[in-house]
Order: structure tokens, then sequence, then C-alpha cells
């Protein structure tokens, strides 16, 4: 079975360097908040050209702690509203719930998959404060259109870059394009871990100052809480493999432009629909993803026969989702129609050439 993700290929160039490095960490004995999370943040703050980086325990939390840090600075209120993408994964919905505020859909470009600021502008109320664009699939979202949106309604611009580490947008890269942004380091991701992860970088202090109170149990002192904060630091450990792994994220990214820029010129299908890129916005292929003009479920099965893992990200919208069921109400016809259509194929950096050939001979026959 090819792998939409395959775990083991993708890490092994790293397992030695790995291995040689986690039994020196045992001599050191400190497991929490020590040196490979600090060398880690500041590597990662460098690398997306933002000033400061916060490692957090998880993508999910990155969001919600950007929004409760802009609480505590008075930037935004408990009940306020937050612009957000209708096509993306639960997680954004859920870190802008968890701090107390409210996730507003907003329907997507039919062709990028990523949000249409155009359409969010009939749904800004006096309690909106924010956008949070997601740079969907690895496709950096048009920034500039949101940059227009936040300065004529005074916005806080936090990105979504949970799958998106490395990608570009002009001459800056995701990190580095808003008021803060949320990394996740989940093991499929271009710079997985391995296990949980994630990150907060930002160029305000004042936030970088608060989320790093507020992920410790909101302290700043021992046993002296500022805030009502969370335990979400980033681990040790894999704070270490994401130093080594992080040297090698550029190659990992132009592996997977390779794979996918081959399947654009290969894939030959009137029954599927290829992405599309628009060419102001940088691409890392997270997930490549199809559209399939045909029937969804022959698609898979076909597929799952001849040795393929696809997945769907994602069949049902987030605002369609049980514990939103006070969005009942909420239309968005460019997402629900992708979500009917949409299918993922492996593209990942340790795919061979064989096996992409062998992928695109399929999909062709299909």
């Amino acid at each position: 079975m090819i792998k939409i993700a395959d775990l083991y290929k993708m890490n092994a160039p790293y397992k030695a360097e790995f291995e040689t490095k986690l039994a020196g960490f045992f001599s050191k004995s400190r497991y929490i908040n020590g040196e490979e999370v600090n060398e880690f943040e500041k590597s990662f703050a460098n690398y997306t050209g933002s000033p400061y980086a916060v490692g957090v325990g998880n993508g999910l939390d990155a969001i919600r702690l950007i929004f409760e840090a802009y609480k505590i600075l008075g930037r935004i209120q408990e009940g306020d509203e937050v612009l957000v993408p209708a096509n993306t994964y639960v997680a954004s919905f859920l870190g802008i719930s968890q701090a107390g505020l409210i996730p507003v859909p907003v329907d997507v470009h039919a062709d990028t998959m990523n949000i249409n600021p155009q359409l969010a502008e009939t749904l800004i109320s006096s309690r909106t404060k924010a956008i949070l664009p997601v740079h969907l699939y690895g496709q950096s979202v048009d920034m500039d259109e949101v940059y227009i949106l936040a300065e004529k309604y005074d916005l806080l611009v936090i990105e979504d870059a949970a799958q998106a580490h490395g990608v570009y947008y002009g001459d800056q890269k995701a990190g580095a394009l808003g008021d803060a942004a949320a990394f996740s380091f989940y093991p499929t991701k271009n710079l997985g871990a391995l296990g949980d992860g994630g990150i907060i970088t930002t160029g305000d202090k004042e936030v970088f100052e608060v989320v790093k109170i507020l992920k410790n149990y909101g302290q700043k002192e021992k046993y002296i809480s500022r805030y009502k904060g969370i335990n979400s630091r980033l681990d040790e450990i894999q704070a270490l493999f994401l130093n080594i792994k992080l040297k090698s994220l550029d190659k990992i990214n132009a592996q997977r432009n390779k794979n996918a820029l081959k399947y654009l010129r290969g894939i030959k299908n009137q029954k599927i629909v290829l992405p599309v890129t628009d060419l102001k916005c940088g691409h890392v292929y997270h997930q490549f993803v199809l559209q399939i003009n045909a029937n969804r479920e022959r698609f898979l099965s076909y597929m799952k026969k001849e040795g393929i893992e696809c997945l769907i990200h994602y069949p049902l919208p987030p605002y369609k989702q049980p514990a939103y069921s006070e969005m009942k109400d909420v239309y968005a016809p460019a997402t629900e129609y992708l979500s009917r259509r949409i299918v993922s194929i492996p593209v990942h950096e340790a795919l061979s050439e064989a096996e992409t050939d062998y992928i695109i001979e399929k999909i062709n026959r299909f």
C-alpha cells in the first residue's frame, strides 16, 4: 500500500542523528522547558522571519493561546467574533471557541479552496475583531485581500499555518504575515514531530510575553499564577527531533513540489479536476487535493484496490459538525460543493519515482 503519509520513510533520514542526540539528552536531566525547546523556538522564529516564537503542546492550543493573550491585552473580549474559512479542519473553529470567542464561517474560493475575504465583508459586525486565514493544504492565502479587509475594519490577522510550514507569500513566509501565527507539528505535517507539538510566532513582544506565561499554568514566577493559564508546553524530546528536521524543511518542501508538479503534468483524466494554485501564492503541498467529477466512493474504492491510500480533507465542514449545531443555518456553497468532491492523494517527500508514476497511471486509467 502506498500510504498517504509514510511516517517511517519520512522520518528515516533523521533517525541516526536523533538516536545519537537522544542518548545525550538523558544525561542532561532537563526534560521540560529546557535547551532543546529554547533552541527550536529561536531557530523556527529565524526560519519564518518572525521576531518571536513560543513552543506549545499542539496546533489547537496555539490558536487558543493567541486569542487568550489578546483578551488579556484588551484587544478582544469574550463573545467577540472571528472570521474563519468554512473549509478547514475543525481545530480552526475549536481554537476560537475555546478562547470564548465566536467563529464566523466565511466561504472559500472554489478554485484555491482558501478563504474568500470579499465574502467576509458582508459578515462583519460590531463584534468582529479578527480574521483567521488558514493556509489550507499548504497553499498560502491571498494575504493582500486579507490586509485590505483587516485595515478597513481594524481586524487582527491571526494565521492558521498548521499545514503551511515554509510556504511563501511574496518574499515572506507564513508565520510572519500577520499579527501572530499558529503552527502544528502533528506527525503528518511537512515539519512533523514524533508526536504532538505546536508553536506560536509573532512580531508583538507583548503577545509573546503573555503566551509564554499562559502556556505554563499562567505562571511567570514558580507557583504564582498571574493568569488562568493552561499546561501546553512543547516537549523537549519533540523539540530535539524538530531541531534536527528543521534543517531539511526546504528540501522536504521542494520534493513535495516536485511530486505535485509531476502530478499536474501527468494526470490527464476528464473525471479528475486538478488543484489550482494562485500565481500570487506559494504552495508546499501538505496535501495534493483532487476533485472527482464522478462517483467519489467508486474512485476511493478503485484506488484502495490498486494499493493507493487516499483520504478526504475534509468530508464534513466544521459548521456542519454536531459540536456546532448552533450553526445549522450557515450555508457556504463552495465549501459544501468541495466537501462532496475532494480527495487527497499521496504527495509526501518519501515517495519514489516509481510510486508517483504508478499513482499517475492508475488515476489516468480510472
